[in-house]
Protein backbone atom coordinates (compact mmCIF):
# COMPACT_ATOMS: atom_id res chain seq x y z
CA UNK A 1 0.00 0.00 0.00
CA UNK A 2 0.97 3.30 -1.03
CA UNK A 3 0.17 7.07 0.63
CA UNK A 4 -0.67 9.75 -1.81
CA UNK A 5 -0.69 13.45 -0.89
CA UNK A 6 -3.03 15.07 -4.08
CA UNK A 7 -2.45 18.74 -4.44
CA UNK A 8 -4.31 20.38 -7.07
CA UNK A 9 -4.39 23.62 -9.78
CA UNK A 10 -4.65 26.62 -10.86
CA UNK A 11 -8.51 28.14 -9.45
CA UNK A 12 -9.40 24.44 -7.63
CA UNK A 13 -9.28 23.15 -4.53
CA UNK A 14 -8.77 19.64 -2.67
CA UNK A 15 -12.64 19.25 -3.76
CA UNK A 16 -11.44 18.33 -7.12
CA UNK A 17 -10.12 14.77 -5.95
CA UNK A 18 -13.26 13.32 -4.96
CA UNK A 19 -13.47 10.80 -7.19
CA UNK A 20 -10.07 9.73 -7.22
CA UNK A 21 -9.34 9.16 -3.52
CA UNK A 22 -12.37 5.99 -3.45
CA UNK A 23 -10.70 4.77 -6.59
CA UNK A 24 -6.69 4.43 -4.86
CA UNK A 25 -8.76 3.12 -2.01
CA UNK A 26 -9.62 0.33 -3.92
CA UNK A 27 -6.29 -0.84 -5.25
CA UNK A 28 -5.47 -0.79 -1.16
CA UNK A 29 -4.08 2.81 -1.16
CA UNK A 30 -4.26 5.77 1.45
CA UNK A 31 -4.62 9.57 -0.47
CA UNK A 32 -5.30 12.43 1.05
CA UNK A 33 -6.05 15.93 -0.94
CA UNK A 34 -5.16 19.25 0.38
CA UNK A 35 -6.31 23.21 -0.04
CA UNK A 36 -3.66 25.24 -0.95
CA UNK A 37 -3.52 28.50 0.67
CA UNK A 38 -6.03 30.90 -0.69
CA UNK A 39 -8.03 28.20 -2.24
CA UNK A 40 -10.71 25.78 -1.00
CA UNK A 41 -11.51 25.97 2.54
CA UNK A 42 -8.13 28.09 3.18
CA UNK A 43 -9.27 31.53 4.00
CA UNK A 44 -6.49 33.44 3.15
CA UNK A 45 -6.36 36.71 0.88
CA UNK A 46 -5.12 36.47 -2.43
CA UNK A 47 -2.47 39.28 -1.79
CA UNK A 48 -0.74 37.27 1.01
CA UNK A 49 -0.74 33.60 -1.15
CA UNK A 50 3.29 32.27 -2.30
CA UNK A 51 4.85 29.86 -3.51
CA UNK A 52 6.59 29.21 -0.36
CA UNK A 53 3.16 29.36 1.03
CA UNK A 54 2.28 26.19 -1.36
CA UNK A 55 4.97 24.71 -0.53
CA UNK A 56 5.25 24.82 3.17
CA UNK A 57 1.23 23.98 3.42
CA UNK A 58 2.57 21.06 1.29
CA UNK A 59 5.63 20.19 3.72
CA UNK A 60 3.18 20.55 6.63
CA UNK A 61 0.96 18.08 5.13
CA UNK A 62 3.62 15.42 5.33
CA UNK A 63 4.01 15.54 8.60
CA UNK A 64 0.94 13.19 8.38
CA UNK A 65 1.85 11.06 5.48
CA UNK A 66 5.65 10.89 5.56
CA UNK A 67 7.11 9.58 2.57
CA UNK A 68 3.98 9.97 0.50
CA UNK A 69 3.80 10.48 -3.03
CA UNK A 70 2.90 13.60 -3.78
CA UNK A 71 1.19 14.14 -6.87
CA UNK A 72 0.87 17.88 -8.56
CA UNK A 73 -1.96 18.76 -10.99
CA UNK A 74 -1.35 21.68 -13.55
CA UNK A 75 0.67 24.95 -12.11
CA UNK A 76 0.68 22.88 -8.69
CA UNK A 77 3.92 21.24 -10.72
CA UNK A 78 5.63 24.06 -9.34
CA UNK A 79 4.00 24.09 -5.73
CA UNK A 80 5.18 20.38 -5.75
CA UNK A 81 9.10 20.96 -6.66
CA UNK A 82 8.98 23.77 -3.94
CA UNK A 83 8.05 21.38 -1.49
CA UNK A 84 11.01 18.91 -3.03
CA UNK A 85 13.38 21.42 -2.28
CA UNK A 86 12.19 22.44 1.47
CA UNK A 87 11.93 18.65 2.36
CA UNK A 88 13.27 16.14 0.16
CA UNK A 89 13.36 13.51 2.77
CA UNK A 90 9.26 13.59 2.80
CA UNK A 91 8.60 12.88 -0.30
CA UNK A 92 8.50 9.47 -1.49
CA UNK A 93 7.88 10.31 -5.73
CA UNK A 94 6.81 13.37 -7.40
CA UNK A 95 4.29 13.14 -9.87
CA UNK A 96 3.37 15.51 -12.57
CA UNK A 97 0.01 15.08 -13.47
CA UNK A 98 -0.60 17.53 -16.80
CA UNK A 99 1.45 19.96 -14.72
CA UNK A 100 4.54 22.66 -15.31
CA UNK A 101 7.77 21.13 -15.16
CA UNK A 102 10.07 23.75 -13.05
CA UNK A 103 12.69 25.39 -15.25
CA UNK A 104 15.37 26.78 -12.57
CA UNK A 105 14.88 30.41 -12.83
CA UNK A 106 12.26 30.65 -14.16
CA UNK A 107 8.30 31.16 -12.71
CA UNK A 108 5.20 29.35 -13.92
CA UNK A 109 4.08 32.69 -15.54
CA UNK A 110 7.53 32.40 -17.71
CA UNK A 111 6.68 29.08 -18.82
CA UNK A 112 3.14 29.33 -19.62
CA UNK A 113 4.26 32.09 -22.03
CA UNK A 114 6.76 29.95 -23.26
CA UNK A 115 4.02 27.59 -24.11
CA UNK A 116 3.46 26.55 -27.98
CA UNK A 117 -0.13 27.73 -27.87
CA UNK A 118 -1.94 29.81 -25.62
CA UNK A 119 -5.01 27.78 -25.04
CA UNK A 120 -5.60 29.02 -21.49
CA UNK A 121 -5.11 32.90 -22.23
CA UNK A 122 -8.70 33.31 -23.57
CA UNK A 123 -10.37 32.61 -20.48
CA UNK A 124 -8.61 34.35 -17.99
CA UNK A 125 -9.89 37.34 -16.28
CA UNK A 126 -7.63 39.55 -14.07
CA UNK A 127 -8.69 41.12 -10.67
CA UNK A 128 -8.81 45.01 -10.39
CA UNK A 129 -5.84 44.58 -8.13
CA UNK A 130 -4.21 42.23 -9.78
CA UNK A 131 -3.56 40.05 -7.51
CA UNK A 132 -5.63 37.15 -8.95
CA UNK A 133 -7.43 36.37 -11.77
CA UNK A 134 -10.95 34.52 -12.47
CA UNK A 135 -11.37 32.01 -15.04
CA UNK A 136 -14.79 32.51 -17.74
CA UNK A 137 -17.13 30.14 -16.69
CA UNK A 138 -18.74 30.04 -19.64
CA UNK A 139 -16.04 28.84 -21.76
CA UNK A 140 -14.19 26.46 -18.87
CA UNK A 141 -16.55 23.33 -19.06
CA UNK A 142 -15.28 23.36 -22.39
CA UNK A 143 -11.57 23.60 -21.27
CA UNK A 144 -11.00 21.85 -18.44
CA UNK A 145 -14.07 19.16 -18.34
CA UNK A 146 -14.92 18.47 -21.94
CA UNK A 147 -14.53 14.67 -21.46
CA UNK A 148 -15.62 14.48 -17.74
CA UNK A 149 -19.46 13.46 -17.00
CA UNK A 150 -21.70 16.25 -17.49
CA UNK A 151 -22.35 15.98 -13.05
CA UNK A 152 -18.70 16.18 -12.47
CA UNK A 153 -18.38 19.75 -14.30
CA UNK A 154 -21.92 20.91 -12.57
CA UNK A 155 -20.23 19.90 -9.53
CA UNK A 156 -16.94 21.87 -10.32
CA UNK A 157 -18.15 25.24 -11.85
CA UNK A 158 -19.48 26.55 -8.39
CA UNK A 159 -15.96 25.65 -6.66
CA UNK A 160 -14.10 27.41 -9.04
CA UNK A 161 -11.86 30.00 -6.93
CA UNK A 162 -9.73 33.33 -7.83
CA UNK A 163 -5.90 31.75 -8.62
CA UNK A 164 -3.46 34.30 -6.44
CA UNK A 165 -1.01 35.61 -9.24
CA UNK A 166 1.79 36.11 -7.12
CA UNK A 167 3.03 32.36 -6.78
CA UNK A 168 2.69 32.11 -10.69
CA UNK A 169 4.82 34.90 -10.71
CA UNK A 170 7.92 33.88 -8.77
CA UNK A 171 10.60 31.60 -10.01
CA UNK A 172 11.65 28.90 -8.95
CA UNK A 173 15.71 28.34 -8.52
CA UNK A 174 16.22 24.35 -8.65
CA UNK A 175 19.05 22.44 -6.69
CA UNK A 176 19.77 18.92 -6.00
CA UNK A 177 17.79 18.43 -3.15
CA UNK A 178 14.99 18.10 -5.61
CA UNK A 179 16.62 16.81 -8.47
CA UNK A 180 17.17 13.73 -6.06
CA UNK A 181 13.57 13.07 -5.63
CA UNK A 182 12.14 10.43 -8.31
CA UNK A 183 9.94 11.99 -10.69
CA UNK A 184 7.38 10.75 -13.14
CA UNK A 185 4.88 12.72 -15.29
CA UNK A 186 1.37 11.67 -16.76
CA UNK A 187 0.97 13.62 -20.10
CA UNK A 188 -2.60 13.99 -21.25
CA UNK A 189 -2.98 13.76 -25.12
CA UNK A 190 -6.37 15.74 -25.53
CA UNK A 191 -5.31 18.60 -22.93
CA UNK A 192 -7.24 21.91 -24.12
CA UNK A 193 -5.40 23.78 -21.37
CA UNK A 194 -1.95 22.57 -21.60
CA UNK A 195 -0.88 21.69 -24.84
CA UNK A 196 0.15 17.91 -25.25
CA UNK A 197 2.95 19.05 -27.54
CA UNK A 198 4.38 21.06 -24.69
CA UNK A 199 3.82 18.57 -22.08
CA UNK A 200 5.91 16.14 -24.58
CA UNK A 201 8.73 18.81 -24.61
CA UNK A 202 8.66 19.55 -20.73
CA UNK A 203 9.76 15.87 -20.71
CA UNK A 204 12.03 15.65 -23.83
CA UNK A 205 15.04 13.21 -22.18
CA UNK A 206 13.11 11.81 -19.49
CA UNK A 207 13.36 8.10 -19.32
CA UNK A 208 10.71 6.51 -21.27
CA UNK A 209 9.50 4.19 -17.74
CA UNK A 210 8.67 7.54 -16.03
CA UNK A 211 6.45 9.01 -18.67
CA UNK A 212 2.75 7.55 -18.82
CA UNK A 213 -0.01 8.87 -21.40
CA UNK A 214 -3.58 8.89 -20.51
CA UNK A 215 -6.16 9.56 -23.66
CA UNK A 216 -8.32 12.08 -22.06
CA UNK A 217 -8.13 15.85 -21.21
CA UNK A 218 -7.17 18.22 -18.65
CA UNK A 219 -9.12 16.94 -15.43
CA UNK A 220 -8.94 12.89 -15.50
CA UNK A 221 -9.56 12.74 -11.58
CA UNK A 222 -13.18 13.23 -13.33
CA UNK A 223 -12.65 11.94 -17.07
CA UNK A 224 -10.86 8.86 -16.24
CA UNK A 225 -10.35 8.54 -12.72
CA UNK A 226 -10.07 4.61 -12.38
CA UNK A 227 -7.60 4.15 -15.15
CA UNK A 228 -5.72 7.40 -13.33
CA UNK A 229 -5.59 5.11 -10.02
CA UNK A 230 -4.36 2.23 -11.87
CA UNK A 231 -1.27 4.73 -13.62
CA UNK A 232 -0.61 6.11 -9.98
CA UNK A 233 -0.62 2.37 -8.28
CA UNK A 234 2.11 1.46 -11.25
CA UNK A 235 3.84 4.73 -10.48
CA UNK A 236 3.71 3.99 -6.49
CA UNK A 237 5.27 0.08 -7.14
CA UNK A 238 8.86 -0.61 -6.38
CA UNK A 239 11.49 -0.74 -9.34
CA UNK A 240 12.07 -3.97 -10.48
CA UNK A 241 15.39 -5.41 -8.80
Amino acid sequence: MAAFLLVHGSCHGGWCWRDLIPELAACGHAARAIDLPGHGADPTPAAQVTLDAYARAIVDALAEQDGAIVVGHSMAGYAIAAAAELAPERIGKLVYLCAYVPVSGRSLADMRRAAPRQLLAPAVRPAPDGAAFTLDPALVPGMFYHDCPAEAAAYALPRLCPQPVAPQETPLTLTPLSAGVERHYIRCAQDRVIAPEYQAAMTAGWPAARVHVLECGHSPFFAMPGVLADHLSRIAAPAPS
